[in-house]
């Protein structure tokens, strides 16, 4: 099943995002480390196109050391764009993104051609937290919920630099499904959006292949690689309790368990996915948006009449 969560206040931030592209000099896309792919917004990219782009991987210090090195060089490789690594809460190298977009447009700066730059991502991918790093103040409403931010916000950030704030947003449809479960997985959805049962087996079949010995460490399991996610799941739920009347498996509070220990990264510094990775989801993804419009096509265009001859390509009737 597709994970699908586009609330109303997300078309208002297309229109504004929109409107204040024209007047921007450097757009800052934080990302999230444990999902880059993922987490970037496709949709932003179609608004912002043309414009400097600086991708900030931001809670580095959740996601693998090596697969951020990856996802960096990655970024750094594509025109227009540099990437830096990032834990919104430490002062010193969050100061490093206003070097990072005067080095992006270099022309702007000063008061005569101030530096404008719009600073966007997907919701709780801890961009108030930045913000409010950045000007030493509460700047911007933070908290551990997606949505938190719904209006724009100008702030100073130094003489002749300006940065916009936007909400938290994502995109009308998501068509890799791997990264409907990663967001929804790393909170940046509403929980009316997702089922976490279905998002806790997507993750732990993940988990099973990337770091199967730390998962059976941390649930005190003999061994996972061979175990159906299900009965995984199931495995957890009885480690931890989750048991209902009849001794059945509480799955959906066993869920939330796996779910809440991959976002506070007590199961390990992770990453869901590499660049190559995302790049065949992408792929794959497409290629069934094609097919599905070509069948809705199909079904919109109507067949001849069968009292109708058919046209021959010169024109004549047969």
């Amino acid at each position: 099943m597709a994970i699908q969560w586009f609330p109303g206040h997300m078309h208002l931030t297309r229109k504004a995002i929109t409107e204040r592209i024209k007047e921007t000099d450097v757009v800052i896309e934080l990302l999230d480390a444990r999902l880059p792919g993922s987490s970037a917004n496709p949709m932003l990219a179609e608004l912002t196109k043309g414009v400097p782009a600086l991708k900030i991987l931001n809670k580095q210090d959740l996601a693998d050391p090596a697969r951020t090195d990856a996802w960096l060089a990655h970024y750094n490789a594509l025109p227009d764009t540099r990437a830096i690594g990032l834990d919104a809460s430490e002062t010193a190298p969050a100061r490093r993104l206003i070097e990072a977009c005067r080095a992006l447009a270099p022309s702007r700066g000063g008061m005569v051609k101030p530096m404008r730059v719009l600073i966007c991502g997907i919701p709780n991918v801890g961009k108030s937290t930045l913000i409010n790093t950045l000007t030493g103040k509460r700047a911007a409403k933070t908290g551990d919920e997606a949505g938190i931010t719904k209006t724009e916000q100008r702030i100073v950030l130094a003489d002749g630099f300006y940065l916009f704030d936007t909400p938290g947003v994502l995109w009308p449809r998501i068509n890799v499904p791997e990264s409907g479960y990663w967001l929804a997985a790393s909170g940046a959805m509403g929980r009316n959006a997702y089922d976490d049962v279905e998002v806790g087996l997507e993750l732990l079949a993940n988990l099973k292949r990337q770091c199967p010995a730390a998962l059976a460490a941390r649930y005190k399991l003999d061994s996972v690689a061979d175990m159906p996610e299900e009965d995984l799941l199931n495995a957890i739920g009885r480690k931890r309790g989750a048991i209902q009347s009849g001794q059945r498996i509480d799955t959906q509070k066993a869920a939330e368990i796996v779910i809440h220990e991959f976002r506070a990264a007590i199961l390990g510094r992770i990453t869901l996915e590499t660049p190559e990775e995302f790049a065949d989801w992408l792929k794959a993804g497409l290629a069934a948006d094609a097919e599905r419009l070509a069948k809705k096509s199909k079904k919109r265009t109507p067949e001849p009449s069968a009292q109708q001859s058919p046209v021959q390509p010169d024109g004549a009737a047969s």
